[in-house]
């Protein structure tokens, strides 16, 4: 069982592209940065030419790094930035509009109007979801009632709905291929997780025509092959997952109860619930982990829209830091004496709070707070929002224990911000040897549906720990920071419970 495996890592700010060998170690990486769109005040856009070009462009430069050009290269696995919403001519591939992000709030009041309706109970028992701007079907709604001609034209079944990962697979097999995985199709607040299925009821709630929706494959299937014009020669695609379910996969949480937690743009922490959903009661999302040979996987989610953006947001918003790395030699050098606190509600509140008209505030300034204490507070803002994830996870769930929780992501590398989430959550955080487990979870489902790659057991057996951090704060202490953490929280939201 030997070859390698592409994955295609499709984010939020840059598109990445490894190569894994078959001790699951990286062997070439490829990465481009793209352009942020920010039309109005809660808006979030990408070029679609951008996302598929960045994407075509790295995935060359890693196969060019790779041993023998990538000679041993057998599949393509995808991961993506969920919820991100485009619409195509299925003629063309000339997209019709930008790709909305998953971080854009345009259709706040679109979804505060179908809450009014008392419509959300309905969304959430067929989706497990909320009725948010985050999640992709209202951002459908909007470009059909928004931009000019798109409805008529999609009513003719002239135009494809996509994820990025849908995008990227259109584009790599030519045009061939219109699917999504069940991960991502878990996402758009019109797949029902019970059935498995494109919800016809909620597609006519808000009026989207379901010949614009792509068929949903399990997370490791034939995707398609890539045309040899891509990359040198056609590769099959076989994985696909959106980015915190692929998290989920490489970091082995093929148990119920094991937690992940990636930090990047976001921070997203998934729970496995095993084969039965959990319907929470604290706002946590119920979605799908994975779906493998036709049996679903589900999870409890908690999502965090800001967190790396915080970082990025002291770096290029405020010109606090030069590299994001700086902000660990800042928060070890501050004041313990002030406590500060960042609520970064930047584009609304996630998980539990789901307050999308929120927007960041900071507390506890005094005369003496400089950029040592407010870049604390930024790293500390991570830790608070996720212990207000695992608090809702464990009381939703009776299976759900004190989790150990394994961690990834580029936050992940600062060993101050780690040892803080240990401390604020009272529990063990695991980082492992290898840190891309997004990638990784994608090149796992393509190379074991290729049959190169071991089953979920072995595969599971081979995670290593790389340094394990141990809470080492005294109760009384965190819980006075937990509440002056809920204190600040309070203060900034615009909806109360």
């Amino acid at each position: 069982m030997a070859g390698c495996v592409l994955a295609i890592d499709q984010g939020t700010t840059s598109s990445r592209a490894i190569v894994f060998g078959d001790d699951f170690h990286p062997v070439s990486v490829g990465q481009q940065e793209f352009t942020q769109h920010f039309p109005n005040s809660g808006w979030v856009e990408h070029s679609p030419s951008d996302i598929w070009e960045s994407t075509l462009n790295v995935c060359r430069e890693a196969m060019e790094k790779a041993p023998g050009a990538g000679a041993d290269v057998v599949a393509i696995g995808i991961t993506n930035q969920r919820e991100t919403t485009l619409i195509w001519d299925r003629a063309t591939g000339e997209p019709v509009y930008n790709a909305i992000v998953w971080q854009d709030r345009r259709t706040a009041d679109f979804c505060a109007g179908l809450r009014a309706e008392g419509l959300e109970e309905t969304f959430t028992d067929k989706t497990g979801l909320l009725l948010d701007p985050y999640f992709s079907a209202t951002k459908i709604a909007w470009i059909l009632n928004n931009v000019e001609g798109v409805r008529a034209r999609a009513e003719r079944g002239e135009l494809a709905f996509g994820t990025v990962d849908t995008w990227l697979i259109w584009h790599l097999t030519g045009g061939a291929v219109h699917a999504t995985d069940a991960t991502n199709a878990a996402r758009t607040l019109i797949y029902n997780i019970h059935e498995n299925a494109w919800d016809a009821e909620l597609c006519k709630v808000l009026n989207i025509p379901m010949n614009l929706l792509p068929e949903v494959k399990d997370s490791a299937d034939d995707f398609g092959t890539a045309k040899a014009e891509h990359l040198g020669r056609e590769l099959p695609i076989l994985g696909v997952a959106g980015d915190q379910q692929a998290a989920t996969v490489g970091q082995a949480c093929f148990e119920p109860g094991m937690v992940k937690s990636t930090y990047g743009t976001g921070c997203f922490a998934l729970m496995n619930t095993g084969d039965k959903p959990v319907r929470s009661r604290n706002r946590m999302l119920t979605t799908i982990a994975y779906r493998l040979d036709g049996k679903t996987t589900y999870a409890l989610e908690g999502s965090i829209f800001i967190a790396g953006a915080a970082v990025q947001w002291l770096r290029d918003g405020m010109g606090l830091i030069e590299n994001a790395a700086d902000t660990q030699g800042l928060a070890e050098k501050a004041d313990p004496n002030q406590d500060v606190y960042l609520v970064p509600a930047f584009v609304g509140l996630g998980a539990p709070y789901w307050d999308a008209d929120a927007r960041g505030a900071m507390f506890g300034l005094t005369r003496s707070t400089g950029p040592k204490e407010i870049a604390r507070a930024v790293l500390q803002s991570v830790g608070y929002q996720t212990s207000d994830l695992v608090e809702a996870m464990r009381a939703d769930w009776s299976g759900a224990e004190q989790p150990v929780l394994r961690v990834d992501g580029g936050m992940t590398a600062s060993d101050w911000t780690m040892q803080f989430l240990s401390d604020i959550l009272g529990a063990p955080v695991d980082r492992p040897t290898i840190p891309e487990t997004t990638a990784l979870g994608a090149a796992w489902l393509a190379g074991s549906r290729a049959g190169i790659w071991p089953g979920a057991d072995v595969f599971a057996a081979q995670w290593k720990l790389e340094k394990r951090f141990e809470p080492a704060l005294p109760d009384s202490e965190r819980q006075k920071l937990l509440a002056g953490w809920q204190d600040a929280v309070q203060r900034t939201r615009t909806t109360q419970d």
